[in-house]
């Protein structure tokens, strides 16, 4: 056991914690909490500032909701407060904090109010309370205000009280981050007259608020559930202030009770014992089993007896924990001291009194080490006798070993003999030790007795006078026969003691080693199924047992992943167990929830998210506690792996869902322009033909009638790419192929653009005895009309164009260049994506699609398109596409043609 010295000694850890928390240079965060809306957070935060005003601090308000209540708004009179930030979200104008303006103005201790507030959009953060984190790192001290149905953990509940779900939420995390927090109570009572005296919400506010949330049932379970909460935090607070400041003695400010449960068929007894004081006491309580080295090697039958008081004792409700210690009795007043435990409850002894005094007894280490705790001794069952734990050698070895020990005395006797004569009698004394020493690692403890006794018995026997027998003339052989008896018993506990926790150790040693390769595995896939598979082959391989996993598919059913044990849940009772274990929590077999399955069935849950469920059929093997905890920390690490995969594919969604966003918004702000520009030409047009009548000059008439014609086509090419680009990124394009010399579609383009050309020298140079290409024409006419648009766009007036058709291998080749102003080379890479524009001239109009599409088209034909700048100065956009096969031949007549 531990001194008190060392039990007094400060925590290192928790030193260095404190430490470096007070090296982090950050704000300090105050909390005032409370049960519902109108308890007076507000209030008392803002008075609380008065006082740190008057004491000199700077203190400046960041945003303050006073709810019309005056003796709120007169507290605020006087403070210096930050203006708040503008917003605009569909048309409607916010109030928001203005987070950079406090990191700017940098005050001692900034108010703000209603920490779970979510900001508006266009907010640098989704919610108040990391602006807050922000501001305490940057060394901003925060005071708040925050209600308890606004905790994450506390949403159900609230939900299931007032029937009102509360969507703004924070994670507890944050709350227990907090370095102070400050319970603003009030009765339901007297919160119920401040609502009617309109000092809550203004009256309309007020009427509504009484009929809905303000009910006296509901205010006082959460006045409950809010002190409750605070319960806890305080509780947290000395706990810490303990561990901080080294403090070993019990401060019994609340009761916590703990139960030592060990391998005893009294074990439930114990239990339902510590169930029945801890709920007459209203106190949280802890089950305790230390394993020892001798534990970790009981049998099978002791462990199965841990592992079902274990189990009732989470199901009344205790904290199960399982420490790994040699001195169980050290174990227990260590966790109790760290967890400020003012109660202890172990079963009463079931050794005999005479060999509880010659061994280590749990109950009078615990009564000697227990400075402040009290000790409860519960009675276990008459008929069900505790027995301690087995370990390795001390069950009847076999006839045999006990056999190899006679002779190993005989060897060393008959050793000794030839040494008699020249060797003195400490000499040979120091053999038969040797002796012992090998039974004792051989054998084992009973073996190593008995050869401890007969080595004692030969050396009286053959070399203490009078020889031969069994009397002793010199009394002080007496005291050697004591101390040689005694060194061979103690080494021979020893050595079986080492034994034993070399074989814990080894036991341990191969549980770690199939966690370590089942994490290491995991880490490195990034599938589902291949994790399933890998967890199902681990765990098999570890227990000796069949494994299946299921997952959650497209449709919402459970099913087995492929490549585990499917057979295993192929009976519809044992998926119905499988599903039920999904939703509620572990089934199934050596669990009490549907015990007489043929597997046990375990939900895979990480951060709170139930993936799938864990099925595992056990061998020949039983399964004992220790294979138990193996399996729900494999089961754990699987349930991490696959919600790691889940989470990149919700991340990935997500990113998608934002990219598209991103293109809606800019097919917004693109298109909007584009499309008001034309409608309002052809609207100023047409009502300007309207107005004027036939008193408009004849050439007013042609040019408004132009206008009209230009704007509506541009507007037709606008909506037509619009239509073409989606229908081709839906995959609903289906091309309508047909074998057609590449001159045609180039004539068509270059017609339909003949007064968009006019002006300009085009040079068209197709390669005589070209193939005919399969491909859609008017989707090749369209890419090329794309391509001749965009060089009229970004050219001046009059730059000549070249259009070439060569044939390269199996590939026609179309370029088309210009002596323009080329390309950016920021611009290239992103060229052909979807609403870039690379400049142009003033005036230029679009939105970025036209090349977009000719990619689109290009790749529906199986070719591509790339953009570059042409020798000399100017821009080439070169387009090739497969031939497609062998064309069939031309009649005569179209070849004569």
């Amino acid at each position: 056991m531990r001194s008190a010295d060392e039990l007094a000694r400060p925590d290192p850890e928790a030193l260095l914690a404190v430490a470096a928390r007070a090296d982090e240079g950050r704000g300090q965060l105050k909390i005032f909490f409370g049960a519902a809306p109108g308890v007076g957070k507000t209030f008392a935060m803002l008075e609380a500032a008065r006082r740190a005003q008057a004491e000199g601090l700077d203190v400046v308000v960041g945003v303050v909701e006073t709810h019309g209540r005056d003796e709120t708004g007169a507290l605020l009179a006087g403070l210096p407060a930050l203006p708040l930030r503008q917003l605009s979200h569909r048309g409607v104008g916010l109030q928001e904090f203005d987070l950079d303006a406090a990191l700017k103005r940098r005050p001692g201790l900034l108010l703000i109010d209603e920490l779970a507030h979510t900001n508006a959009p266009g907010s640098r953060h989704p919610k108040r309370w990391q602006d807050v984190f922000e501001l305490l790192a940057a060394g901003i001290s925060v005071h708040t205000t925050l209600n308890v149905q606004h905790l994450e953990s506390l949403n159900d509940v609230v939900a299931q009280i007032t029937w009102i779900r509360v969507r703004e939420t924070i994670p507890d995390a944050v709350f227990d981050r907090a370095d102070e927090v400050e319970l603003v109570d009030l009765p339901p009572d007297a919160l119920l007259e401040r609502l009617r005296e309109g000092r809550v919400y203004l009256p309309e506010q007020a009427r509504q608020a009484a009929h809905a949330f303000f009910r006296k049932g509901n205010l006082l379970a959460l006045r409950e559930l809010a002190l409750r909460r605070m319960a806890q935090r305080v509780d947290s607070d000395v706990q810490a202030y303990r561990r901080e400041h080294g403090i070993a003695t019990m401060w019994p400010a609340g009761e916590r009770l703990l139960v030592c449960v060990g391998p005893s068929p009294s074990g439930a007894r114990l239990v339902r014992a510590a169930a029945r004081i801890a709920a007459s006491l209203r106190t949280e309580w802890i089950a305790v089993n230390v394993e020892t080295p001798a534990l970790a090697l009981a049998g099978a039958a002791e462990r199965d007896q841990l592992a079902g008081s274990l189990r009732l004792a989470e199901s009344l409700g205790a904290e199960v924990l399982v420490l790994v210690d040699e001195a169980v009795a050290d174990a227990l007043i260590r966790l109790a001291r760290e967890r400020n435990v003012t109660r202890i409850v172990v079963g009463k002894p079931a050794r005999r009194r005479w060999r509880d005094q010659l061994r280590r007894s749990l109950l009078r280490e615990l009564v000697r080490g227990s400075d402040g705790i009290d000790i409860h001794v519960i009675t276990g069952d008459r008929e069900a006798p505790a027995k301690p734990p087995g370990r390795p050698g001390s069950e009847y070895s076999p006839a045999a070993h006990y056999l190899w020990c006679i002779a190993l005395v005989a060897a060393l006797t008959a050793v000794d003999s030839l040494l008699f004569p020249y060797v003195d009698r400490s000499d040979l004394i120091m053999q038969y030790i040797v002796g012992i020493m090998l039974a004792a690692v051989r054998f084992g403890p009973g073996p190593a007795t008995m050869t401890a006794l007969l080595s004692v018995a030969a050396f009286d026997f053959f070399y203490v006078p009078p020889y031969y027998t069994f009397a002793v003339s010199d009394g002080k052989y007496v005291l050697t026969f004591a101390v040689m008896l005694a060194v061979g018993l103690l080494i021979s506990t020893l050595t079986a003691r080492i034994r034993m926790q070399v074989e814990a150790a080894r036991v341990r040693e191969r549980r770690t080693a199939a966690l370590y390769s089942l994490s290491r595995e995991l880490a490195q896939l990034r599938h589902k199924v291949s994790i399933a598979t890998c967890a199902a082959r681990h765990i098999g391989e570890t227990l000796g047992a069949r494994v299946a996993v299921l997952l959650v598919d497209e449709r919402g059913q459970l099913v087995p992943v492929q490549g585990t044990d499917a057979e295993l849940v192929a009976d519809p009772r044992e998926l119905s167990v499988a599903r039920w274990a999904f939703e509620h929590g572990p089934a199934g077999r050596d669990t009490d929830t549907l015990p007489g399955a043929a597997a046990t069935h375990l939900p895979l849950v990480a951060a709170g998210r139930t993936i799938g469920v864990l099925s595992v059929e056990p061998g020949k093997r039983p399964r004992d506690t220790a294979a138990a905890q193996l399996l729900e920390t494999l089961g754990s690490q699987t349930a991490l792996a696959l919600h790691r995969v889940l989470l990149a594919q919700e991340a990935q969604a997500a990113e998608l869902r934002a990219r598209a966003e991103e293109l809606r918004s800019s097919l917004l702000s693109s298109v909007s322009h584009d499309l008001r520009t034309p409608l309002a030409t052809i609207t100023g047009a047409a009502t300007t033909l309207l107005e004027g009548g036939p008193e408009l000059p004849r050439e007013v008439h042609r040019d408004l009638a132009d206008a009209i014609r230009e704007e509506a086509e541009r507007l037709a090419r606008l909506v037509g790419n619009l239509l073409d680009m989606s229908r081709l990124e839906s995959g609903e394009l289906v091309l309508a192929r047909e074998w057609t010399p590449i001159d045609e579609p180039i004539g068509a383009a270059l017609g339909r653009l003949e007064g968009r050309l006019a002006g300009r020298a085009v040079d068209v140079q197709i390669e005589p005895g070209l193939p005919l290409v399969a491909l859609d024409a008017v989707l090749m006419e369209q890419m090329l009309t794309n391509l001749l648009e965009n060089v009229t766009k970004y050219t001046p007036p009059g730059t000549p164009i070249t259009v070439q058709a060569a044939r390269e291998g199996e590939s026609i080749v179309l370029e088309i260049l210009d002596r323009g102003p080329g390309i950016a080379d920021d611009a290239l890479p992103r060229i052909f994506d979807k609403f870039v524009r690379a400049g142009g001239p003033p005036g230029t109009q679009g939105v970025g699609l036209g090349l977009a599409i000719c990619r689109a088209v290009a790749e529906a034909h199986g070719g591509n398109i790339t953009a570059g700048k042409r020798p000399g100065g100017g821009a080439v956009f070169r387009v090739t596409l497969p031939i497609g096969g062998v064309a069939p031949p031309i009649p005569a007549e179209e070849e004569s043609e």
